[in-house]
């Protein structure tokens, strides 16, 4: 059963906190002992979870609707986003809001339907901090990212794809383990991965967030030619 198929579980607000392990302690600037971060109990770096509903390898799935997986069928081009919004959340699939749409409209504009391509983003839970009524995105942080890791380990060897798409500076992070690639002199730019090129382009959200109506239009246009540069590697 796939992870949108799976009943949703409702929206939490904060998770009360679980018992966390004794970690070790060093001294602080006034020679007071300091607790290190120590991992709650209900978190497990080292799990391998069968499903995304049973993962706890970070702290995540505390807030989150629902673990938001990949889709799409084996394609020889995977896009990499960073992680689920609130609608994608509540949705259980991967861009279906504000940046799917834009997303929907770069892949048009490329000339590549969108069910030609498998879809996922780095991390599987949405981060998030209230914002009034609102659940405001908030940016996931590496431990998460290597957590979940896990995850993009796994679709990037079921899939198969000859070009991953890294949408935005976490995901390039994501697919480029282990290097420090910056997003910007690394823009339209073919990377060489294992079993793969990476492709680097803006995050669809960038474009919708940047202030000017020129901003947004070359950063749309920055996706759309990322979009076609993939198509031609995986043809050649």
């Amino acid at each position: 059963m796939s992870v949108a198929s799976r009943p949703k579980r409702e929206a939490r607000g904060a998770a009360p906190e679980g018992r966390a392990v004794r970690g070790p302690v060093r001294s602080g600037h006034d020679g007071e002992p300091v607790a290190l971060p120590v991992e709650p109990a209900d978190v497990d770096p080292r799990q391998q979870p069968a499903s995304l509903d049973e993962c706890r390898r970070c702290g995540l799935w505390k807030n989150a609707t629902q673990g938001v997986g990949g889709q799409g069928r084996r394609a020889p081009i995977m896009l990499v986003g960073e992680q689920p919004g609130d609608k994608e959340d509540l949705a259980g699939l991967p861009f279906v809001g504000p940046a799917g749409e834009l997303l929907d409209a770069a892949l048009e504009e490329a000339g590549i339907p969108r069910d030609e391509v498998y879809i996922t983003n780095a991390v599987k839970h949405f981060k998030w901090e209230p914002r009034g009524k609102r659940r405001m995105h908030k940016t996931p942080g590496q431990r998460e990212v290597l957590a979940c890791r896990y995850w993009l380990d796994d679709e990037l060897q079921r899939i198969g794809p000859r070009v991953v798409v890294a949408l935005g500076a976490t995901a390039l992070g994501a697919v480029m383990p282990g290097k420090k690639v910056p997003l910007t002199p690394n823009l339209g730019k073919a990377l060489p991965a294992a079993g793969h090129t990476v492709v680097a382009t803006y995050h669809p959200s960038y474009a919708l967030r940047t202030p000017d109506r020129e901003s947004r239009r070359l950063a749309f246009e920055a996706i759309v030619q990322a979009l076609k540069l993939a198509r031609r590697l995986e043809r050649d």
